[in-house]
């Protein structure tokens, strides 16, 4: 018995018809759903932030304008709390401590200003409310406890800031807000360091404070009115050598 021939036309739509017809089919469903998934909110790079804006330096981002509100916000409540410690501060090293909050933020704070102006950005003009608590705080403190509270409200106050500054710089395509992150990283560091040099730093305290940070919004870092149990303070503190202050 012969081989029955082939129907005219159905080797095309049962074999490579079929192929063909499958591979067009797949590749519609992947330009589909790659076209649905960049049509979604926050997915094409053109919308990456809602609050990002666009500038001749660069974009400005959600986290940058933040950075900047908080540059600012920490000298209007950091340099009255340096001036104060340079005339309350009972110890060469809180004096000096405050000295170099004045002049560190007297400069971040010119900085800020002028790059707020060259990206049309407003700031605030007075203090959180937090700040203002802080202020009050120290208002109310005198001798050794005025220079405990000092260095520890101020030293958690910067090892929030130290972080934020980090994440900016790391992550900012705006280049005046990369300059700006550069002159905050320094200018806090320092701090850091000479309010740690008073003595008074209880790092446990520092240390809960940032684990809180990650969790959820801590409470203003107040420290107790005595020393927090498993921790000292110096008092006096211990021996420093200080340069001379101006």
């Amino acid at each position: 018995m012969r081989p029955r021939p082939p129907v005219k036309g159905r080797g095309i739509v049962s074999g490579t018809g079929l192929i063909v017809t499958c591979l067009t089919a797949t590749l519609a469903a992947l330009v589909f759903s790659l076209w649905s998934f960049t049509d979604r909110p926050g997915a094409a790079p053109s919308v990456l932030s809602a609050q990002t804006l666009q500038t001749s330096y660069g974009p400005l981002s959600a986290l940058d304008q933040e950075f900047l509100v908080k540059v600012r916000l920490a000298g209007l409540w950091e340099l009255p709390a340096g001036r104060q410690a340079r005339a309350k501060g009972t110890t060469p090293a809180v004096r000096t401590a405050g000295r170099h909050l004045v002049e560190g933020h007297r400069f971040l704070d010119e900085r800020v200003l002028d790059v707020a102006s060259r990206l049309d950005l407003a700031l605030p003009e007075e203090p959180s409310d937090e700040q203002k608590q802080w202020l009050a705080t120290l208002d109310a403190a005198r001798g050794a406890e005025y220079d405990r509270r000092f260095a520890n409200i101020l030293r958690i106050a910067h090892g929030r800031v130290f972080s934020v500054v980090a994440q900016v710089r790391a992550s900012t395509r705006n280049s005046l807000v990369r300059q700006l992150a550069d002159d905050a990283n320094t200018t806090v560091l320092d701090h850091i360091k000479v309010l740690e040099a008073t003595g008074y730093v209880d790092f446990d305290a520092v240390a809960r404070d940032l684990a809180g940070q990650s969790t959820s919004a801590p409470a203003a870092p107040v420290p107790p009115a005595g020393p927090l149990p498993g921790s000292t303070y110096p008092l006096p503190p211990p021996a420093y050598s200080p340069p001379p202050e101006r």
